[in-house]
């Protein structure tokens, strides 16, 4: 006997990518701006962004997502006082769904469409690489990229889309259903580091947090698994490495008060940290800065 196929209907179809990066710009960042014939996905990581477009001013925070159309000018520049992390990412689509996105251009992201995000950036570490020639504009792939990446990437974006098309929608909000223990487990660890942000100077330990928060170290540990990926001490250190990048960027204290503020014994050590994190000195990723960016491809 042989069975019916279904066709698999497909709304919404990612056509080909223009560009894929991760920057970390510095707080005087400004771009004339541009304009060109494909869309554009512009997401704040962290930190603060202004964007002038024909469609209006946006000021973006982070967690919030901007739309670009074809051939919509756009020139985004910080704000002079924070320095923002954003990924951006173009592609090609003329599925009919898109239009969606013409009349609905900012976005602040779900913990459903964040996890999502943070998939597609993942898989653009994992798919592009440097471009041998120098070029900012062409995507080459990666060597030895793991299987499927490509189109994982893909996939994600696509999903993405779809979500935020979901929710735009969506009619009203379901009914409230009981917290599972995941979640729980993933609010605490987002608690526990809201208040390492908050105490990044303090030189914190592993016995102070489960001190703090009334919970065990294995508990702890396996907890920040999950949700980051990393271990406690490993994700506290990688804060501090961040909020260095951040203060260098924002060119308000020298190094030597960058390695107080964190609480470093002395900027050599702060030096060695960093370098042992980055492959550079906190000197050289400031160099790295001079025309307002750098790209992290």
């Amino acid at each position: 006997m042989r069975f019916p196929r279904y066709e698999i209907r497909e709304e919404l179809h990612i056509r080909k990518l223009i560009s894929c990066y991760y920057f970390e710009l510095s707080k005087n960042y400004k771009y004339a701006g541009e304009k060109h014939d494909f869309w554009e996905i512009f997401y704040v990581d962290k930190g603060e962004i202004e964007l002038d477009t024909d469609s209006g001013h946006f000021c973006l925070k982070q967690g919030n997502l901007l739309f670009h159309e074809p051939d919509e000018f756009h020139s985004p520049r910080s704000n002079g006082k924070v320095s923002p992390n954003v990924f951006v990412v173009t592609f090609e689509c003329d599925s009919e769904p898109m239009s969606f996105f013409l009349r609905n251009k900012m976005f602040h992201l779900s913990d459903k469409e964040r996890f999502v995000l943070a998939q597609l950036i993942e898989e653009g570490w994992n798919s592009f690489g440097p471009n041998p020639t120098g070029s900012g504009r062409i995507l080459t792939p990666r060597e030895n990229a793991p299987f499927g990446s490509e189109q994982l990437f893909k996939v994600h974006l696509e999903t993405l889309l779809i979500h935020l098309i979901r929710s735009g929608h969506a009619d009203k909000e379901p009914p409230a259903a009981p917290v599972p223990r995941e979640k729980q487990e993933i609010g605490m660890a987002d608690k526990i580091i809201t208040y390492m942000n908050e105490h990044i100077g303090e030189n914190l330990t592993l016995d102070q947090l489960c001190d703090h928060f009334a919970i065990g170290r294995t508990q702890i540990s396996i907890m920040f698994k999950k949700r980051v990926g990393c271990g406690v001490m490993e994700y506290l250190n990688q804060l501090k490495i961040d909020r260095a990048k951040m203060y260098i960027r924002e060119d308000v204290y020298n190094l030597t008060e960058i390695s107080e503020l964190l609480g470093y014994s002395s900027v050599h050590y702060f030096s060695r940290h960093f370098k042992k994190s980055t492959d550079m000195t906190p000197s050289e990723y400031a160099k790295t800065l001079s025309g307002g960016y750098r790209i992290i491809k």
